[in-house]
């Protein structure tokens, strides 16, 4: 049985075929919005010599998660869930995160009372700074602009 042809320029091979694979055009592309858009990504290949087209096979079946993976999987998340419990520690900078935007994400915890405003801010400024919502008697709350 010969290889099928999926990309532009190979030959066809569906059932004996030796057409050429070519592509259709994209429409309504929006890539200038959102790229790579769904037009620029959907299945537009066809063989002319045969009438196959790339849209109308069915999707490949996804390959079974081991109990191997499912079973590190389920350690990562109780281990996660384990940090997030944790007590926070007052004798350094420690906090826990949740998301905010999608850009930024909150930033709460606990600090020794003598460290100053400037001191916290360098241990948990975002990659694009940030801006504390709360700061005093050994607790901050910490917006960091992280994109």
């Amino acid at each position: 049985m010969s290889e099928l042809g999926y990309c532009e320029g190979d030959t066809c091979g569906r059932d004996g075929c030796v057409g050429v694979i070519e592509s259709h055009m994209v429409v309504n592309c929006s890539c200038h919005i959102s790229p790579p858009c769904g037009a620029c990504t959907a299945p537009r290949g066809y063989c002319e010599a045969c009438g196959w087209e790339e849209s109308e096979d069915p999707a490949p079946e996804p390959e079974p998660i081991s109990q191997r993976e499912k079973d590190f999987w389920k350690a990562q998340a109780e281990e996660w869930e384990r940090l997030r419990n944790a007590p926070l520690d007052n004798t350094k900078v420690s906090w826990r995160f949740v998301s905010h935007t999608n850009a930024s994400m909150i930033k709460e915890g606990v600090y020794p009372e003598h460290m100053t405003r400037a001191e916290v801010e360098r241990e948990v400024r975002g990659t694009f700074g940030g801006r504390f919502e709360q700061f005093g008697n050994g607790r901050f709350k910490y917006i960091a602009y992280t994109d």
